[in-house]
């Protein structure tokens, strides 16, 4: 079973994102194109030890030169040195703007390759095969590529869109329990931002106890890829309302930082940063009922107890947050559930206040 959406920016050719369970056919048929006979294999390294033979025998049969090249797991590998690593790696095995970069992984190998091929040659054509839940409905959707620095998440990278994505709910069946929790974040935050829906129909497929079951998610996959797509084909440069997909983002990504991007995963800040923005939104009039999206907290085994910065400097790091306009916070809040707005931060204390709500709430 294989099915696919379009999509249509106003600042590059439209691609397709292929969705099913062994996408062989169709990323060969898809790869034929490419006249180079040399490809460059960005992969995550657990992907490499479990899926090599899934991949192998598609990229043996259509190139004469395989390179691969592999990424330690983990939000440590989005780094300048990592970057550079892979840069080295491409240009001293000998590249030509027609030689095609496909990424094997899940968000960070995605971002980090994406950034590669964005800039070596200053461009060659990228392809994504997105091997967990995060990535197939949200990081390998919509061209944002980069790496972390020191001071902050994403802030060194570049918008390139890829010639395709191929979304094969196969490599799902290898993933461990917690990153599909990892990327079940992204699939709540489209039903508090867009589609309230989708929280009932996650929560119907967690009875059923299918978390190892890709087929059984093949249509909330889609569903929340066709959410992304709608909304940043219309805001490819996130200048309007792409901002709202960064819904709980600008307090996850303090999260993430103050964990040194090792002790909370991406999709663990995302949640206890959803919860902040839904608590803020009812400070600010709202009347939404945060179990709609606490009732998946059991879900989540992290705490924030160990986070010890205090409440003042954990709002002085969002400042550096690369959204931040005139050193002023924006926030994406909700009126209700599906309907998001961008809050701009005259007072410091609705910020102070979440916080300490974010910290109470997530402390065990």
């Amino acid at each position: 079973m294989s099915d696919t959406i379009s999509v249509n920016t106003s600042t590059t050719d439209s691609y397709t994102i292929h969705f099913g369970s062994d996408l062989n056919s169709q990323l060969d048929s898809f790869i034929q194109k490419y006249s180079s006979g040399k490809v460059f294999l960005v992969v995550d390294e657990f992907v490499l030890a479990h899926h090599k033979p899934l991949f192998d025998a598609v990229m043996e049969q259509n190139f004469q030169q395989i390179h691969i090249f592999e990424v330690p797991s983990g939000e440590s590998s989005k780094s300048s040195v990592m970057y550079h690593k892979l840069l080295d790696f491409i240009l001293n095995k000998g590249v030509e703007r027609s030689t095609p970069l496909i990424a094997i992984g899940g968000g960070v190998t995605g971002d980090l390759a994406g950034f590669a091929a964005a800039t070596v040659l200053r461009g060659i054509p990228l392809i994504h095969i997105p091997t967990t839940l995060l990535a197939m409905v949200d990081s390998s959707i919509g061209g944002k590529t980069g790496i972390n620095h020191d001071t902050g998440k994403n802030l060194i990278g570049s918008f390139y869109q890829p010639h395709a994505v191929f979304a094969d709910v196969h490599y799902l069946q290898t993933l461990p329990k917690k990153e599909w929790v990892n990327g079940l974040s992204e699939v709540l935050k489209y039903g508090m931002i867009h589609t309230p829906e989708i929280l009932s129909e996650v929560q119907y497929l967690l009875d059923q106890n299918v978390f190892t079951d890709g087929e059984a998610w093949l249509p909330i996959i889609k569903k929340s890829a066709q959410i992304k797509v709608d909304i940043v084909s219309d805001d490819v440069l996130e200048s309007g309302k792409r901002a709202y997909l960064n819904f709980g983002h600008t307090f996850a990504h303090v999260i993430e930082r103050v964990g040194n991007y090792k002790q909370f995963s991406h999709g663990e800040a995302v949640f206890a940063g959803m919860a902040g923005a839904v608590r803020a939104s009812n400070k600010l009039g709202a009347d939404i009922n945060i179990s709609n999206l606490l009732n998946f907290k059991p879900l989540y085994n992290f705490s924030l107890a160990q986070v010890k910065t205090s409440v003042s400097d954990l709002v002085n790091l969002m400042k550096k947050d690369k959204k931040v306009k005139d050193e002023q916070i924006h926030l994406i809040l909700l009126q209700e559930l599906g309907l998001p707005y961008t809050y701009n931060v005259d007072d410091e204390q609705i910020a102070e206040q979440t916080w300490e709500f974010i910290l109470n709430t997530f402390e065990k």
